[in-house]
């Protein structure tokens, strides 16, 4: 549902404004609500919510007698906060989590899917460069074509 890179940045109050594609996708589809947490590899996970009920009953499914689903479920529901972008798609993401994601003002979003994802331009740009050369090596390991 939600693809593609888009440069954005945080506005003097805080605030970072959702690309135009993904605001026409969400009208689409009737998405009001999203979830931000804390996602893997430093950048923030931006969930619908339709999508995080069902990551939500994944995780829950899960068995919390295991220590690693624990640590897991604090770290990421923790960190979970519900937004509802205003009329000009714009939203505020809490500190906590742009300390987490290290992101300061210039941000890329990326669409993998069922989630977005917030990054930090810089770590974004380290992360594709360190993984775009074994792309065609990450296919074969994990496509199995």
């Amino acid at each position: 549902m939600f693809y593609g890179e888009f440069q954005h940045s945080i506005d003097n109050k805080g605030r970072l404004i959702l690309p135009s594609k993904v605001r026409e996708v969400s009208k689409e589809f009737g998405i009001e609500k999203f979830f931000l947490t804390r996602g893997l590899d430093k950048c923030i996970f931006m969930f619908a919510e339709t999508e995080w009920k069902t990551q939500e009953q994944k995780f829950k499914s899960m068995s919390f007698t295991k220590q690693q689903t624990r640590s897991f479920n604090r770290l990421f529901f923790s960190g979970a906060v519900d937004v509802v972008p205003d009329k000009q798609g714009r939203f505020v993401i809490p500190s906590y989590l742009k300390d987490y994601a290290g992101i300061d003002r210039e941000v890329i979003i990326i669409g993998v899917a069922n989630r977005l994802e917030i990054w930090d331009r810089k770590s974004w740009e380290d992360f594709y460069t360190r993984s775009s050369s074994s792309f065609e090596q990450i296919a074969e390991d994990i496509l199995n074509i």
